[in-house]
């Protein structure tokens, strides 16, 4: 495959993400609010191009940083670090991956954080599809935080612009999107 402009790139997740992942309609969304539009991010990440797409944009994202890890909250992150880790193994900077659970397992290893061991001090970037309040990326830094990971960024593929980057910021995280809900005329 030949290499791609991060340009590139991000107009062709644009038009998959426009063309597939955009409903227009009434919804009701996790952080309870009503929407007039949808950005169901999972079409697109767990679809082949667009797992590409999207681990080659962050893992661009983040040219020059050298997290321990990068990963997320269950179930947004999952199809995101599965492609991140693929992808940077294949350009031969492999990174570490995980996913944070909403609840600890109760059997087994009983792990609320799935993946490579982090341990305390490890630095890490959190990921994930879309972002409204940001609650879902909150309760990942919390769960970290526990276990003495340090999360300072986060990533998502779309921020919808209702309050996920104030709130990210209040916990010490700073929010960056590939694109803003207004990219797509709505918002």
């Amino acid at each position: 495959m030949e290499k791609q402009t991060f340009t590139q790139l991000k107009e062709k997740l644009f038009n998959l993400l426009n063309q597939g992942a955009l409903k227009r309609g009434k919804f009701v969304l996790s952080s309870g609010k009503e929407s007039n539009y949808y950005l169901d991010g999972r079409i697109i990440t767990l679809s082949p191009q667009g797992a590409y797409l999207v681990a080659n944009i962050i893992l661009e994202m983040l040219k020059g940083e050298v997290p321990d890890a990068i990963g997320g909250p269950t179930l947004g992150a999952d199809p995101i670090t599965g492609a991140i880790a693929a992808v940077s193994y294949i350009n031969k900077h492999p990174v570490n991956t995980f996913i944070v659970r909403k609840q600890a397992k109760e059997h087994g290893t009983q792990q609320q954080v799935e993946g490579p061991v982090l341990v305390k001090g490890s630095r890490v970037v959190l990921v994930d599809d879309v972002a409204t309040s940001g609650k879902a990326i909150l309760e990942a830094k919390q769960v970290l935080d526990r276990i003495g990971v340090v999360a300072e960024k986060a990533i998502v593929i779309v921020d919808r612009n209702q309050g996920a980057a104030e709130n990210l910021a209040k916990a010490g995280l700073k929010l960056e999107s590939i694109f803003k809900i207004a990219d797509f005329g709505l918002g």
